[in-house]
C-alpha cells in the first residue's frame, strides 16, 4: 500500500523542479503582472523619466544580485546558472545614461520598497546559494520571457530602438527559448532536497511580492510621470 509520503515523493520525481516552481508561484506571478504603473508605461502614457525611474530602481536590484553572483563561482548549486551573457548592470547603466545623461548616478535614489528588496538579497543571496538561484530565476527568466514583449511595446510606444532598451536586449543569447529550456533542465538537475526545493519556491514567491511592492511604490507617484 502506497503511503501519502511515498505518493508525494513519486509526484516530485514525475514533475520536475522547474515545473514545480512555475506551478507554486503562478498566483504571485500573475498578481505582479497587474501593475498599473507598468500598464501605463506600456500604453505610452508616461514620460521618459517615468521609464527611467523604473530602470533606476531595477538597477539597484540587479547591482546587488550580480554582486552576489560573483561570490558563487564554483558552487555546485549556483554556479550552473552564472552566465556572463545574462548580466544586466552594464545595459542598465547605458540606458540610464541615454535617458538621464552622464550624471544619471546622481539621480538614483532607492525607494523604501527597493531598499527592502535589496536588503532581502543581502540576507539570502550571498550565504544561501539556492536563495540566490530563486532571485536569479525570477529576474532573468522574466527578462527573457515577458521582458521581450515589454521591449516591443516600448519600441512602439516611445520610438526607442536600441538606445534606451539595452536592458531587454540579449545579443549573446540569439535563441532565448533554447536558453530557457536549458535553464529549466539545470533547475531540475540542481542538487537540492525536497525541503530545499520548497524553500526556493517560497523565496521565489517572496521575490514576486518584493517586485510587486516596488511597482506599487512607483504607482503611488504615477501622476508625477504622466505625459501632459
Amino acid at each position: 500500500m502506497t503511503t501519502l509520503n511515498e505518493a508525494d515523493a513519486a509526484d516530485r520525481r514525475t514533475v520536475g523542479f522547474a515545473e514545480r516552481i512555475k506551478a507554486g508561484t503562478d498566483a504571485a506571478h500573475r498578481e505582479t503582472e497587474q501593475s498599473r504603473f507598468v500598464g501605463a508605461l506600456l500604453a505610452g502614457e508616461l514620460t521618459s523619466d517615468g521609464y527611467a525611474e523604473l530602470l533606476a530602481q531595477t538597477y539597484l536590484v540587479y547591482r546587488e544580485l550580480e554582486d552576489a553572483g560573483r561570490t558563487h563561482t564554483g558552487n555546485p548549486v549556483a554556479s550552473p546558472f552564472l552566465h556572463d551573457e545574462l548580466l544586466r548592470v552594464p545595459s542598465l547603466e547605458a540606458d540610464l545614461e541615454f535617458l538621464r545623461g552622464s550624471s544619471w548616478r546622481e539621480t538614483v535614489s532607492a525607494l523604501p520598497a527597493t531598499t527592502r528588496y535589496v536588503e532581502r538579497l543581502r540576507e539570502v543571496a550571498y550565504e544561501w546559494p539556492a536563495g540566490f538561484v530563486a532571485h536569479h530565476y525570477i529576474r532573468y527568466m522574466g527578462d527573457l520571457s515577458g521582458g521581450q514583449i515589454i521591449r516591443r511595446m516600448l519600441e512602439r510606444a516611445y520610438g526607442y530602438t536600441s538606445d534606451g532598451l539595452q536592458f531587454y536586449i540579449f545579443d549573446e543569447i540569439p535563441k532565448p527559448k533554447v536558453f530557457k529550456d536549458t535553464y529549466r533542465a539545470k533547475l531540475d538537475a540542481a542538487p537540492l532536497t525536497p525541503e530545499d526545493q520548497q524553500r526556493v519556491i517560497d523565496e521565489v514567491n517572496l521575490a514576486y511580492r518584493l517586485n510587486g511592492d516596488l511597482f506599487a511604490a512607483l504607482e503611488a507617484d504615477i501622476d508625477r510621470y504622466r505625459a501632459r
